[in-house]
C-alpha cells in the first residue's frame, strides 16, 4: 500500500516551495526527484559518506538522513544556490586549487565548508578537518580541498563587484553529446550559474558570469602544455550542474530492482512470475535469463567471457544478480521483495584459493580445471643457480586482502529506444567495450546499441566492466520504455569488481656488492567467480613483480584462482600494487643484511637507460627512477634524523621511516592498444575536439585538449569539446592502465599536427607560420605577410567542420613468448615514495606524520592535475596499507568498510620529475596507476622500521600490528 502523502511546505535556495509526498521520504530523494536539484549527490543513504550535505537553517546535515517532514518551514541551501550570480569565493578556490576531480563529493564538501566559513572566514587546517570529517572523497587525497578551504579568504578578498566573464576561463565542455540535453531544474537557485545549449549537437556547458579571473596560471608564452589552467570540466562540478549517473533520469523512466543472491553459492528457481506481477499495482514486469535475447555471456577479455547479465539456475557469488523487476517510480519505492517468487537451494562453497586448488575441488567452471582461471609467467637466466651462490638471501610470504574501489557514486543510469538503436546513459570507463557486450548480451547489431557516457563519479578500475547497462538495456527493449536503476550503496559493493587478494612468497638474492643477482616470485590471485580482469592481472603482475630494478635472473608465476567470492577485477595497478608490497618489503630486509642504506641499495640496483627489464626489453631512454630516487635523498636524510631524535626521547611511541619504489607499464600488456581523435576547425571559428578518452576525474578532458592544443599551435580557449558518445565519438580506448595521456594524448598530438598541415597546406605556406582565430577569420602569419582566410565562405562537412584531421596511435608493443621475453609496453612510469609515521607499540595504531613522492610523469602537462593524481593515489594507497579490507558478508557498505577519511591523509609533498619518454606526446608517461603503487610498502616497511617487525597479512590493522610486537616479544 502506497504511504499518504501530505503537503510540505520550505523554502530552498532562497525560493519557497511545496511538495506533496509521504512525510518520511527523505529529503534527499525529494531535493532530487521534486525539485530536480540533483547537485545533492546520494552515495550510501545512510549517512556515511556526507555526498548528500545540505544546509538546513544554516547547519550542514546529511539530507538521506532527515525526513522531508522534519524540513518543513526550514531554509535549505544546496550547493546550487550557494552562487548569487557568480561563482562564491569557495567554489573559485576550488577551481584554482583543483580540488575537484570526478566531482561527485565536491557538492557535500563545498556546503559543509561553507558553513564553516560562515562562523569562522580563516579556519586552521584542524578546523577544515574536523568541519570536513563526514564528507568522503576518494579521488582526492583531500589535501586540495583543505588548502581550498583555508584559501578561499583570499580570493572573497579578490572578488569583483561587477567583473564579467562572458565565456568559461578556458575551452567549453560538452558533457554530453547530440541529443542528450540537460532537463531544466522545477526550482533553480535565484540566479542560475550555468545554463546549456539545448540545441542538437550542442549541451555545452557556457559560463555567464564570473567574478575572477581564473586563468591567470597560463604562462605568458601561451603554451598550454606545462600549465594549470582550471581544467575545462570544472565548473559544473563545483555548482552542482554536472550530471551523473543518476542526475537525468527521464519523468517516464520505469524503475528497476534487481533480485540477487543472499549466498555464495547456490541454485534457485522461480515460482509463478506472472501471478506475482498481476497482485501488485504499479510493477511492469518481471525479467529472467529467460528474456535474454543474446548471449548471456559477458567479460572485458572476449576469450575469458563466462559471466551472465542474469544468473541462470545456479548463481556463483553472493550478490548475482538473477532478476529484474521493474515498474513505476512510486510502485518500486514501496516495494517489497521478501516475497518474492524464488526459492533457493544454498550449495557449498569455495572462499580461498587454497580451498579451490585442493584435490577434489568442485569446479566452479567446468571447463577450468583446478579453478585455475589463467597463469602468467616470466624467467629469465638461471635464478636458482643465481640464488645459490648469493653472499645474502631473503625469503618471505605476504597475504592482500580484498580492497573495495568505494567511489562515492554506486552505478547509475537509464536506457531507452531511440528507433531500433539501444541507448544507454550511464557511468563508464570503457563506452566501446560496454557498447559491444550489451549487443552481444541483447542480441542487437553493434550498431544498434548507443552508449552515451556521464560524468562518472570515481571508477578506479570497477567501472571497466558492465553493470547495469545490459539490464536496464533489456527493461527498455522488452517494454518500450525508458528504464532507469541506481545501485545503492550495499548492491554497488557485493556485486562489483574488487582488488584481488593476493597470497605471495617470493626469494630475492644479492652479491656482496649489494647488486642483486637473482629472484622468485609466485603469487595467487583470488579472481572470485568470474574471470573480469583476472587474465591481465596474471600476466602483469610477473612483468612487473622485479621493481624497477636490474635483475638478471628472475622467475616469476602469477596465478588467477576462481572462487566463490566477489570476483575480482581492475584496481589501479592490476595486481602490481599487491607484487610490490612483497618485493619492497624483502628489498628492505636485503639492505638490511647487507648492512646498505635502504635508499642507497635501490639507487645501486635501479633501471637506467639501456638496462634491461626482466622481459629482455632494452629501455633505450626516458628511465628516471634514479631521478625520483636522489630527489628523495634530501628528504630521506632529514626523515631518518627526526625519527632517531624522536626515538631517543620516547618508548611507547617510535617513529619509522619507509621507501619504496614503482614502475609501470602505460597501457594493454603486449596488446593492441589504440585511440583515435578527431579534431576540427568550425565555419565559426571553434576548435572542436572530439574526445572519446572517459574523464573519471583525472582530468583527461583537459590534459588531452591541453596537448592538442599546442600540437596545433591555437591556445586552449578555442577548443571545444565534444566527449565520449560511441555514436559521434572515435574510440579512444578504455580509461584504465595509465594510457589516456599517453595513448589518447599522442593520438590528439598527432590530430593536431595532422590538423595544423592541412591549414597551413591550405594557405599555401610553411610550417614555420603562426595560425590564430579572429572570430570566424582563420590568421596566418609568416615573416612580414598576414594573410585572412573568412572560415564562412568554406564548405563545411556534415559534421560542421571546413578543416578536419583524424588520427589514430597504437603504442609499439611485441608479444611474450613461452618465458615472458618481449616488449610488452612502450613507455613505463616510474616513482618512489618516503612515509613517515608514528607506531603506538603498546595499542599498535599509526599516526602519519608525512608522505614525500617523486614520480616521473615525463613531461608535467598539467602539473595541478598531475599533483591530485599522485595525492589521491597515496590517500588510497594508505588505505590498502592501514584499513581497507572487505569482507563478503560483513562490511558491504561505507560504515563498516573504512576509507581514509580527510584526516587519515598527512601533508604529501609532491615532486614532479620529467624524464622525457621519445614515444610519449611532448615526452609525457601515464601516471594514474603509478601513485598508489609505492605508498603500502613504504608504510608497511616504516612501520617495520618503528617497530622492528614486518606485518604479513594487509591491511597491518592495530590488531595485527599489536600481534607482530607481542610475537616478537615472545620470540616467536
Amino acid at each position: 500500500m502506497s504511504m499518504e502523502r501530505v503537503d510540505i511546505a520550505f523554502e530552498v535556495n532562497g525560493a519557497a516551495v511545496s511538495v506533496c509526498v509521504p512525510p518520511v521520504r527523505r529529503l534527499s530523494s525529494v531535493l532530487r526527484d521534486e525539485l530536480r536539484l540533483t547537485g545533492t549527490k546520494i552515495g550510501c543513504d545512510a549517512g556515511d559518506c556526507g555526498a548528500c550535505t545540505v544546509l538546513v537553517d544554516g547547519e550542514p546535515v546529511c539530507a538521506c538522513l532527515m525526513s522531508v517532514a522534519s524540513a518543513a518551514g526550514t531554509v535549505v541551501t544546496t550547493v546550487e544556490g550557494l552562487a548569487n550570480g557568480r561563482l562564491s569565493a569557495l567554489q573559485a578556490s576550488f577551481l584554482d586549487h583543483g580540488a575537484a576531480q570526478c566531482g561527485i563529493c565536491t557538492p557535500g564538501l563545498l556546503i559543509a565548508a561553507t558553513a564553516l566559513l560562515d562562523r569562522e572566514p580563516n579556519p586552521s587546517e584542524t578546523e577544515v578537518q574536523d568541519a570536513l570529517g563526514g564528507v568522503l572523497c576518494r579521488c582526492t587525497g583531500y589535501r586540495k580541498i583543505v588548502a581550498a578551504v583555508m584559501d578561499a579568504g583570499r580570493f572573497a578578498s579578490e572578488l569583483s563587484t561587477d567583473g564579467i566573464a562572458p565565456h568559461p576561463p578556458a575551452g567549453t565542455f560538452s558533457p554530453y553529446s547530440d541529443g542528450e540535453k540537460d532537463e531544466a531544474p522545477a526550482l533553480a537557485s535565484p540566479s542560475p550559474r550555468l545554463s546549456r545549449g539545448e540545441g542538437k549537437g550542442e549541451g555545452q556547458h557556457q559560463l555567464q558570469r564570473l567574478d575572477l579571473d581564473l586563468d591567470r596560471r597560463m604562462p605568458i608564452s601561451g603554451h598550454a602544455v606545462g600549465s594549470s589552467p582550471i581544467r575545462l570540466d570544472g565548473l559544473p562540478k563545483v555548482t552542482g550542474g554536472e550530471k551523473f549517473g543518476g542526475d537525468s533520469f527521464p519523468a517516464d523512466a520505469l524503475a528497476v530492482l534487481v533480485v540477487r543472491s543472499p549466498h555464495h553459492h547456490a541454485r534457485f528457481a522461480f515460482g509463478d512470475l506472472d501471478a506475482w506481477v498481476k497482485t501488485r499495482p504499479g510493477i511492469v514486469g518481471v525479467f529472467t535469463a529467460a528474456d535474454i535475447p543474446g548471449k548471456n555471456s559477458f567479460g572485458v577479455i572476449a576469450p575469458f567471457a563466462d559471466q551472465p547479465a542474469l544468473a541462470e539456475g545456479y548463481s556463483r557469488f553472493r550478490g548475482e544478480a538473477v532478476a529484474l523487476v521493474a515498474g513505476e517510480r512510486e510502485a518500486i519505492l514501496d516495494l517489497d521483495l521478501s516475497d518474492f517468487p524464488v526459492r533457493w537451494t544454498e550449495l557449498p562453497y569455495l572462499l580461498q584459493p587454497c580451498e579451490a586448488q585442493a584435490g577434489g575441488a568442485q569446479l566452479i567452471h567446468e571447463n577450468r580445471p583446478a579453478n585455475l582461471l589463467t597463469t602468467g609467467f616470466v624467467e629469465r637466466g638461471d635464478p636458482e643457480a643465481a640464488l645459490s651462490g648469493a653472499a645474502f638471501v631473503v625469503s618471505g610470504a605476504i597475504d592482500t586482502s580484498y580492497v573495495e574501489h568505494a567511489y562515492i557514486e554506486p552505478e547509475a543510469g537509464h536506457a531507452y529506444m531511440d528507433g531500433d538503436t539501444l541507448v544507454v546513459v550511464a557511468c563508464t570507463q570503457a563506452p566501446y567495450m560496454d557498447r559491444d557486450d550489451v549487443a552481444k548480451v541483447l542480441g542487437l547489431a553493434v550498431d544498434k546499441v548507443r552508449i552515451v557516457p556521464t560524468a562518472t563519479g570515481g571508477g578506479f578500475g570497477s567501472k571497466l566492466d558492465v553493470s547495469l547497462q545490459p539490464l536496464i538495456g533489456l527493461v527498455a527493449m522488452k517494454t518500450g520504455r525508458p528504464a532507469a536503476l541506481a545501485y545503492t550503496r550495499n548492491e554497488s559493493m557485493i556485486s562489483t569488481t574488487k582488488r584481488h587478494p593476493a597470497e605471495m612468497k617470493a626469494t630475492i638474492g644479492a652479491d656482496a656488492d649489494g647488486r642483486v643477482t637473482g629472484m622468485v616470485f609466485a603469487g595467487d590471485f583470488n579472481t572470485g567467480a568470474y574471470a573480469s580482469w583476472g587474465p591481465t592481472v596474471a600476466n602483469r603482475v610477473p612483468v612487473h613483480a622485479s621493481g624497477p630494478y636490474a635483475t638478471p635472473n628472475y622467475r616469476a608465476e602469477g596465478r588467477a584462482i576462481h572462487t566463490n567470492g566477489p570476483i575480482s577485477g581492475a584496481f589501479r595497478g592490476f595486481g602490481v600494487p599487491q607484487a610490490t608490497i612483497m618485493q619492497e618489503t624483502l628489498y628492505d630486509e636485503l639492505s638490511e643484511k647487507l648492512g646498505l642504506d635502504r635508499l642507497d641499495f635501490r639507487l645501486k640496483n635501479c633501471l637506467r637507460n639501456g638496462s634491461e627489464t626482466v622481459t629482455g626489453q632494452r629501455l633505450e631512454a626516458g628511465v628516471g627512477i634514479a631521478e625520483c630516487l636522489e630527489a628523495l635523498r634530501p628528504h630521506w636524510t632529514r626523515a631518518l634524523a627526526d625519527a632517531e631524535k624522536f626515538n631517543s626521547a620516547n618508548d611507547s611511541r617510535k617513529r619509522g621511516v619507509g621507501v619504496a619504489s614503482c614502475w609501470y607499464g602505460c597501457g594493454n600488456t603486449s596488446l593492441p592498444n589504440p585511440s583515435t581523435i578527431r579534431v576540427g576547425i568550425s565555419a565559426t571559428g571553434d576548435v572542436v575536439l572530439h574526445q572519446g578518452a572517459v574523464d573519471i576525474g583525472q582530468g583527461s578532458n583537459t590534459v588531452i585538449a591541453q596537448i592538442c592544443a599546442d600540437a596545433l599551435g591555437l591556445p586552449l580557449e578555442k577548443f571545444r569539446l565534444k566527449s565520449a558518445d560511441t555514436a559521434i565519438t572515435p574510440d579512444a580506448g578504455k580509461t584504465s592502465a595509465s594510457r589516456q595521456t599517453f595513448v589518447t594524448g599522442k593520438a590528439a598530438e598527432k590530430a593536431g599536427g595532422a590538423l595544423r598541415e592541412i591549414m597551413l597546406r591550405f594557405a599555401n605556406v610553411s610550417e614555420k607560420a603562426a595560425i590564430a582565430l579572429d572570430g570566424t577569420s582563420l590568421v596566418i602569419r609568416e615573416g612580414e605577410a598576414t594573410r585572412h582566410i573568412d572560415l564562412s565562405t568554406l564548405k563545411a562537412d556534415a559534421d560542421g567542420f571546413v578543416f578536419r584531421a583524424e588520427e589514430s596511435y597504437d603504442p609499439p608493443t611485441l608479444p611474450l613468448d613461452a618465458k615472458g621475453q618481449g616488449k610488452p609496453y612502450a613507455v613505463y612510469g616510474y616513482g618512489a615514495q618516503i612515509a613517515e609515521l608514528e607506531v603506538d607499540l603498546k595499542l599498535g595504531t599509526v599516526k602519519l606524520i608525512k608522505i614525500t613522492a617523486a614520480h616521473d610523469v615525463g613531461k608535467a602537462i598539467n602539473p595541478l592535475l598531475a599533483e591530485g593524481q599522485i595525492e589521491g593515489g597515496i590517500a588510497q594507497g594508505i588505505g590498502m596499507a592501514l584499513m581497507e579490507e572487505y569482507i563478503p558478508g560483513r562490511t558491504e557498505n561505507l560504515h563498516d568498510y573504512l576509507i581514509p577519511t580527510i584526516g587519515d591523509v598527512p601533508p604529501i609533498e609532491t615532486i614532479l620529475i620529467e624524464v622525457p619518454d621519445p614515444e610519449g606526446p611532448f615526452g609525457a608517461k601515464g601516471l594514474g596507476e603509478h601513485v598508489l603503487i609505492p605508498t603500502a610498502p613504504a608504510i608497511l616497511n616504516a612501520i617495520r622500521h618503528a617497530t622492528g617487525v614486518l606485518v604479513t597479512k594487509i591491511p597491518a590493522t592495530p590488531s595485527r600490528i599489536r600481534a607482530a610486537i607481542r610475537d616478537k616479544e615472545a620470540g616467536r
